[in-house]
């Protein structure tokens, strides 16, 4: 592949990755006009929220059956139509209940997309090369924060709820007609000798050690960041007053910092290791941890910019390595049911997280959150586990057609 083709490459899996987070991203700001509009709690707006998540773990552990058994282009092709068509239902629903069932769907079919992109890359891209093409489509995490909530927030404003839908609805279009012609056929693993059957080939994959110890890493470095994430908002409001118009501006500032520094963690673990990187960020993530569940009342707006901004850039920047190593960590023979179960493990780590943090934070009597703090402690031990855990990984450090297995732990010269 050439490196301009491999670029067009990058940058559609970003387009894909942008529009299926922007499709959840976009249900945040618009919780109080939906519960006006169907006339619900606050409690059924956040199963709102969470359907597409759930469904998006359940869409991980099926797509294991399936995704190392068709052609890479033609099932990203097939499933992001779906998703898209999950999307446009949304747009169109009426009812409480006919909207619930499009979040479900959109989740499950959307759900999958993420783990089927880091298949391609690991398939297409050399090892030497995919913490720079992970940063490149990770980057479009950045983006829908940039552009997701602002957009959102104003589409729906000037024109109403369902605006904001047909917006990845239209995105998602074009970027079906680009994949059309960017995505290469990618059939090699459909050629391996002595295919096994789905249920069989999920048992092959669970059974290898080195798959169970990555699939633990992936579930403790997403936990930690869920241990916090979901209340940043809410302690926001409550404890430092933050009002919704300044929370879009902390939100902007943080997704535009974090678009560049995604590039940079990239290029970086590539340089000097993705073990290397991934290791000095867990180090130093107590920092933007304990920082964001510590501000004081009164602190100013540009404190809390900053201090948001240090703790995306660390926290979630910890994923840019963490997915190159996962990506690397598959037997290439099963590398799609691989990553199909890392995206589960990675779904369970931020339910798991996001109700262990809310088990350990309260209301006191005025309504400001106590002990969020316990979720910035529970959060680093995770992180310190996280890297216990990558001690057992191994990863094959290789390009695709090679299977050169080398330790990842300790040296940064390690992927």
């Amino acid at each position: 592949m050439t490196p301009i083709r491999e670029r067009w490459l990058m940058l559609t899996l970003a387009g894909i990755q942008f529009t299926h987070i922007l499709d959840f991203m976009v249900m945040m700001p618009l919780g109080p006009q939906f519960t006006k509009v169907f006339s619900i709690s606050d409690a059924q707006f956040g199963a709102l929220v969470s359907a597409y998540t759930f469904a998006a773990g359940v869409s991980g552990l099926l797509a294991a059956t399936y995704l190392d058994r068709f052609d890479r282009k033609r099932l990203l092709l097939v499933l992001y139509c779906a998703f898209t068509t999950a999307t446009m239902a949304c747009a169109l629903s009426e009812t409480y209940v006919q909207f619930m069932g499009a979040r479900i769907a959109a989740g499950l079919f959307g759900g999958v997309l993420s783990a089927l992109s880091q298949t391609i890359i690991a398939d297409v891209i050399p090892f030497e090369r995919r913490g720079r093409a992970m940063g490149i489509v990770m980057s479009s995490f950045s983006v829908s924060t940039v552009a997701g909530v602002p957009i959102g927030l104003y589409l729906a404003a000037n024109l109403s709820w369902h605006a904001p839908f047909w917006l990845v609805v239209g995105l998602s279009l074009c970027v079906i007609a680009v994949a059309c012609v960017t995505v290469p056929k990618i059939d090699a693993h459909l050629h391996q000798p002595e295919r096994s059957s789905v249920v069989g080939g999920i048992l092959e994959t669970v059974k290898e050690t080195n798959h169970l110890w990555a699939f633990l890493f992936t579930g403790l470095s997403v936990m930690t960041g869920f241990m916090v994430i979901p209340y940043i908002t809410i302690y926001m409001e409550a404890n430092l007053g933050v009002s919704g118009d300044d929370i879009v501006l902390v939100y902007f500032v943080g997704g535009l910092a974090t678009l560049v520094s995604a590039r940079v963690i990239g290029v970086l673990a590539d340089k000097r290791g993705k073990v290397w990187i991934y290791q000095r960020l867990n180090w130093v993530v107590w920092l933007p941890l304990f920082a964001i569940t510590l501000l004081p009342n009164g602190s100013p707006l540009w404190l809390i910019a900053v201090v948001y901004v240090l703790f995306f850039v660390i926290v979630s920047g910890r994923m840019i390595p963490s997915s190159a190593i996962m990506a690397s960590a598959a037997n290439p023979k099963r590398r799609g049911t691989f990553m199909a179960l890392s995206g589960a493990s990675q779904s369970l780590g931020m339910a798991l997280g996001a109700v262990a943090g809310g088990l350990l934070i309260s209301r006191d009597a005025n309504g400001l959150v106590v002990g969020y703090w316990l979720t910035a402690a529970a959060g680093f031990a995770l992180a310190l586990l996280s890297l216990a855990v990558l001690n057992k990984v191994s990863v094959h450090a290789n390009t695709p057609s090679t299977t050169v297995v080398s330790p990842q732990f300790p040296g940064p010269e390690s992927g």
